[in-house]
């Protein structure tokens, strides 16, 4: 069976009938016409992108917090006095 695009209560391909299945998500549509419209299509990319953008955030919070203690750690292991770089409050020893 075939499953349309469902956009703001009409299907995206312009079919009408009351026995039509629909849905919103995207991954189990399977009508070429309704694949192939400009509001699939945006909606494909507006997730796309929502996704990546998720990805990006999640991956910049776990870097950016991680490389300092990270530096720390070495210059603990490491044998005598290591001073810390510029921007770790006072240049202390380790």
């Amino acid at each position: 069976m075939v499953t349309h695009f469902k956009i703001s209560g009409h299907l995206a391909c312009g079919h009408k009938g009351s026995n039509l299945t629909s849905t919103r998500e995207l991954n189990r549509v399977k009508c070429r016409s309704c694949r192939n419209t400009d509001a699939f299509k945006e909606a494909r990319k507006t997730e796309r992108n929502a996704a990546r953008r998720a990805a990006r955030k999640a991956k910049a919070i776990h870097t950016v917090n991680d490389w300092r203690q990270a530096w720390t750690e070495r210059l603990t292991a490491m044998a005598g006095q290591q001073r810390l770089p510029r921007g770790f409050t006072g240049q202390p020893f380790v």
